[in-house]
Formats: C-alpha cells, structure tokens, sequence
C-alpha cells in the first residue's frame, strides 16, 4: 500500500455514489475520481479514501487518464486531515470495489423495504489501517546532484550547460515514476553526453565550447538540487565553468509527448546574444525536418514575490545567467508534471526520439556554427553510428521508471539508491571531472519536510452492515419480551391453554 502519511482508519467501505459518507471509507477507482467526489468527500468527514491503481495504465482510456491527473493535481493543492490509500488494483480489491457498487444502486434504486432488506441480508467491508507506531517527520534528507565536462577547443572557451531534475512526484510517492516528467528530460541528456562524447574525443571535431551537465534532484521541490548546486558553483567554489562565460543554460523538461516544442524564458532573447542564435538553429533545424513540429517561445517573468519558481531556468535567471527550458507543455502548471498516471504508457519514443534529434542537431549548428558557413538546413550532425539509438532510448526510460524517484525515497531506499549510482556511473562512462554534489538540509530550518511509514498495510474484512446489528438487537429485544411476558402472564396462559385442551378433547 502507499499513499498519506499516516492515520488511523477503521471505517465501512463506502462507494463515491453514496449520499452519504460520514465516517466511511470511500472506495474509488481512477474513472471515479475527480475533484467534485474528492471535495465531497472532504466536506462530509469521510474516513478515508482509498483509491485503486490499474496495474495496466495503457488501457485506461487517454480521457480518464487527463481527467485523473487534473484532479490529482488539484487535490495535492488542498489541505485536508483526511489520509488517502493508494493501492494497486488486484481480484480482492476489485471483487470489494464491485460489491460495494452494487450495494449503493440498490439502495438508490430501491423502495424503502427492498432498501432495509438488502441491508440486513448483504455483507459489507471494513476497512481497517492501524498504525502504532508514532509517525516522524525527517528532515535529514539529502540531495545528489551529478555534475560531468566535455572540454572545448581553445583558450578559455564558453560554457554551454545542459540539466534535467530527475525526481518525480505524484499523489503516491510509492507509485510515482514520472516517466515523461522527468524521465524524458534524463534520458536525451543521456543521449547527448553518448553523442557529443564521440565529436569531443577528436581534436579536429572538438567545438569551441565547454559542454557541462547536471543532473540535479529535488527538482520537483522548488529546483532545491539546482539552487543548492548553483550556490556552491557561484558562492563558494574558487573555480568553476559557471564562474566563466556560461554562452546558455538548455533545461530539459518533459519531452516524450505532442507535436509541440516550446522555448521557455524568463525574458525574451536579445539579437547577437548566444540564446537568440541557439533559437535560430532550432527554428531551421524543425522546418527543415520536421516541419509539422509547433515550435513556440512562451515568456514568464519572473515573480520575486513568490517563494517558487515555475521551471528550472528560473534559478539560472534569477543570477543573472542565460537559460532556458525546452519542453512540449506550454504552461509549467500542467498536470502532467506531477502525476501517479505519469507512466511508460504516456510516453511515445518516436516523439521522444524526434525532439532529443532536433535537440542535439540545433546544438551542433549553433556550437559549430553551421549557418554562417553555409551549410545546408537539413544536414544531418548525427547519423550512422552516430545517432539516436532507438534501443538505447527505450532502455533508459525502462531503467528510469523501473523504481519511483520521489525525493523523499531517493536517500532512503536501497533501489533508488542504486539508481542515482548508476547514473553516476553513466556521467562517468562518457564525461569528464565528474563531480557528486551531496547537499545536506538544516534540521532546524528545513527547507522540506517529509514523514515516515510511507507504506502502510491496510486490512480488509467481510463483515455485516452496522443496520444488521440493529436488526439483530431488535430481533433479541422482541425475544426476551415475549419471555417476559410469557413469565409474568403464565397462569393466565396456562389457564386458557388448559381450557383449550379440554375442549378439543370433549
């Protein structure tokens, strides 16, 4: 099981269409969950929710999929006591989820005796969560942010620096895999340190510009591993690349899906400037190639008021250091950043595939600076031995939504400890100077704060209706009050039945 935080519940199961849901546990299902229900559910005291995960996420239809992840979305934004279970569905559960179904129409449906009948003659399930243990709060989880060079040609070349946030995030930390958001955005810059490894290793194809990349956690808390990451790089480190001339800062960020491509700024890129070139290159790279790809600038100024940021580049910005993000939403409120459904299913390769191409193409014309020298639109930088590989694509999203990448796992459990090392391991295969920034937070003044017992066992029983204790205790009150009044009548009833006797007997 995972899901809240922890709460003791020992509730009826309940289904969403029940009028009534005080004190129940009110049982869901994906097509069923929506903010109305989880609101209602809220406003009359429910127990509990406990929601029910299709193991097969593919076949749920794409229409309940993005009503799902925009309800989810809204639901994380409320404040509420109520705990809510999320549990993989399996015969048991969907046997319970039928019954209990069933049971609401028949009480919707039916006159009022039907309704008493089928109370007192049906079973009912009670849900039953008991946690003993006290739950903690930890404070003491640490953020890994991987760092790996490419060096350039030259004296003193510029830096160009490439990041993707590797956490994920979701309703369920245990059932958050994040495969778009941001598996997607991990696995092209993978692709791009394989690719660009093979045009660094040659002197004669080295381009004038240092190649930088991170992978940076905590990406779904406010871009914590990216500030913490910068802070050290500007602030208290003697020397690094992002002290020098950094030419931009490319943010990688939900990249497996549509047929739209948006540029991400926080102010609009200025001719002559390193980021107007680097649009450019993109732009000639999509009409050339793929000319059915929208490609777009949205611009969000940046709201020093507000505590977050909305994506990535905003914490390069807010140094005064040149950055964008690519991505194929165009708002940074979008569900699809943070979503339990956000699985292998809602990723498309050969759209994944086509946006790490226009990536890395518009990269090597703007670093070889292919326009000015006349090179045809359509060249092809990567291609043969030298492209993406289809096979390694699908690997990396495979290995990436293999374990869920919640933050507050990450440092805690052996399997995604496993994973942060091997990404380290795969900076190291094709990278230089690769670096492993561990930032710590400050117990007294955390910057988050997470709770243990993430996982919690949930118990089931099969048990009758509570109208079926008030229907038996009525039934053992009528008894004992035709033995007592058997008792305290029984000479007046002796008489009349011996009287009966004799006459039948005459």
């Amino acid at each position: 099981m995972a899901g809240c935080r922890g709460a003791i519940v020992v509730a009826e199961a309940r289904s969403s269409d029940e009028p009534v849901l005080t004190r129940r546990c009110v049982i869901m299902k994906v097509s069923d969950f929506t903010t109305e229900r989880f609101l209602e559910s809220q406003r009359q005291n429910a127990a509990a929710i406990l929601l029910l995960m299709p193991r097969n996420t593919s076949a749920v239809p794409q229409d309940v999929v993005q009503s799902f992840m925009e309800s989810e979305a809204e639901a994380l934004l409320e404040e509420t006591r109520m705990p809510v279970y999320v549990a993989p569905e399996d015969e048991q559960l969907l046997c319970m989820y039928e019954e209990v179904k069933q049971a609401a129409a028949a009480r919707t449906s039916s006159i009022l005796v039907r309704v008493l009948r089928s109370m007192v003659t049906s079973t009912s399930f009670q849900i039953l969560v008991n946690n003993n243990s006290p739950i903690k709060a930890i404070t003491d989880n640490t953020l890994v942010t991987l760092e790996g060079v490419l060096i350039g040609a030259g004296e003193d070349p510029p830096t160009i620096v490439i990041t993707a946030h590797y956490d994920s995030y979701g309703l369920a930390p245990w059932l958050s895999h994040g495969a778009d958001s941001n598996g997607s955005g991990v696995a092209i810059l993978l692709e791009l340190a394989r690719l660009f490894q093979k045009l660094y290793s040659s002197q004669s194809t080295r381009p004038p510009y240092h190649l930088m990349f991170s992978l940076t956690g905590g990406g779904k808390y406010n871009f914590l591993g990216t500030r913490k990451w910068i802070e050290e790089n500007l602030d208290h480190a003697e020397s690094s690349l992002l002290h020098d001339n950094v030419a931009l800062v490319l943010c990688l960020d939900t990249l497996a899906n549509g047929d739209e491509l948006y540029m991400h700024v926080s102010r609009p890129p200025r001719p002559e400037t390193h980021m107007h070139s680097f649009l450019q290159q993109l732009e000639e790279v999509v009409q050339s190639r793929f000319p059915w790809v929208r490609l777009g600038m949205v611009h969000k100024k940046i709201n020093l008021v507000e505590s977050t940021v909305a994506w990535e580049h905003e914490r390069y910005s807010l140094r005064r250091i040149p950055a964008f993000t690519l991505s194929h939403l165009d708002r940074h409120e979008a569900e699809q950043r943070g979503s339990i459904l956000d699985t292998m299913s809602q990723v498309e390769f050969r759209k994944l595939k086509r946006n790490g191409i226009i990536i890395a193409e518009s990269l090597a014309r703007f670093m070889y600076n292919l326009s000015d020298k006349g090179s045809p639109k359509d060249l092809q930088v990567f291609k043969g031995h030298m492209e993406f590989q289809d096979s390694r694509l699908s690997s990396l999203m495979s290995f990436l939504t293999s374990v869920p990448r919640a933050a507050q796992l990450l440092d805690k459990e052996p399997r995604q400890m496993v994973l942060v090392n091997t990404l380290e391991q795969e900076f190291r295969r094709y990278l230089r100077h690769v670096h492993r920034h561990t930032f710590k937070q400050d117990k007294r003044d955390p910057d988050m704060t997470f709770f243990d017992q993430m996982n919690q066992p949930v118990m089931m029983y099969r048990v009758k209706p509570a109208a079926f204790d008030l229907f038996l205790g009525g039934c053992i009150a009528a008894y004992l009050g035709i033995i007592y009044y058997a008792i305290q009548n029984f000479g007046y009833l002796y008489t009349k039945l011996k009287a009966a006797v004799k006459a039948k007997h005459q």
